[in-house]
C-alpha cells in the first residue's frame, strides 16, 4: 500500500512530466508554427536583392560612401550581437564629447551649420541597431546623395518620402525613415 508520501511523490511527477511536454515541448511547437504563418516576420523580416539576404528591417547598419543614406551612429558597431547603449549618461564628458565630434562631422560632410544636425545623427538608439532615421536626418543627406548619384534632388527627396513611415497606429513613436530600404530604392532608381 501507497504511503500518502509515496503517492504525493508520483502524483509530483506526474505533473511535470505533463508540465514538460506541455510546455517544454507543445508550446514552442505551437509558437513556431504560428511564427511560420507568419512568413518573413518571423524569421527576422530579412531584406532580399535578387534572392540574397542584404539586411533585415528590423536591424539598422553601416554604410560607407557619399552615394548613400546613413544610419544612426551605433554604440557597438552594428553588431547585433552586441546589442546594447553606451551606458553613458547625458553629462557624461566622454558622450558630449562624442557628440560635438559627431556634429562637427555630420555638419563637415552635409555641408550644413553645426546646429542644424539632427538629434539622430549625434546619439546612438538604446539598443544601438535601429533601422531608422528621422525625415529631418534624411533630408539633411539628400543633397550629398543626389549629388553622389548624379540624380535631380527632387527624384531623391521622392525617394525618402516613400521610405517614410509614419507614427505607429496614428500616435506611437515619430515618423522615421528606413535607411536600408531606402538605400536599396535609390540603388534601383540610380545604380552605382
Amino acid at each position: 500500500m501507497l504511503t500518502d508520501l509515496s503517492r504525493q511523490a508520483l502524483t509530483g511527477l506526474r505533473a511535470l512530466l505533463v508540465l514538460t511536454v506541455v510546455l517544454g515541448v507543445g508550446y514552442p511547437v505551437l509558437v513556431w508554427g504560428v511564427g511560420q504563418l507568419l512568413g518573413d516576420r518571423a524569421q527576422g523580416q530579412p531584406v532580399r536583392l535578387d534572392g540574397e539576404v542584404v539586411g533585415s528591417r528590423l536591424l539598422g547598419q553601416h554604410f560607407e560612401g557619399e552615394e548613400w543614406f546613413r544610419s544612426r551612429p551605433s554604440a557597438n558597431d552594428h553588431d547585433s550581437l552586441a546589442s546594447a547603449p553606451s551606458n553613458l549618461g547625458p553629462s557624461n564628458t566622454d558622450l558630449l564629447a562624442l557628440i560635438a565630434q559627431r556634429r562637427t562631422e555630420v555638419a563637415a560632410v552635409e555641408g550644413v551649420d553645426a546646429a542644424d544636425v539632427p538629434a539622430d545623427a549625434l546619439t546612438a538608439s538604446g539598443s544601438g541597431l535601429d533601422p531608422h532615421i528621422s525625415p529631418a536626418y534624411a533630408a539633411l543627406q539628400v543633397p550629398r546623395v543626389a549629388a553622389a548619384r548624379d540624380l535631380d534632388e527632387s527624384v531623391v527627396r521622392a525617394l525618402v518620402a516613400d521610405a517614410t513611415v509614419g507614427r505607429g497606429l496614428g500616435f506611437l513613436g515619430e515618423p522615421g525613415v528606413n535607411v536600408l530600404e531606402l538605400n536599396l530604392a535609390l540603388d534601383r532608381a540610380a545604380p552605382r
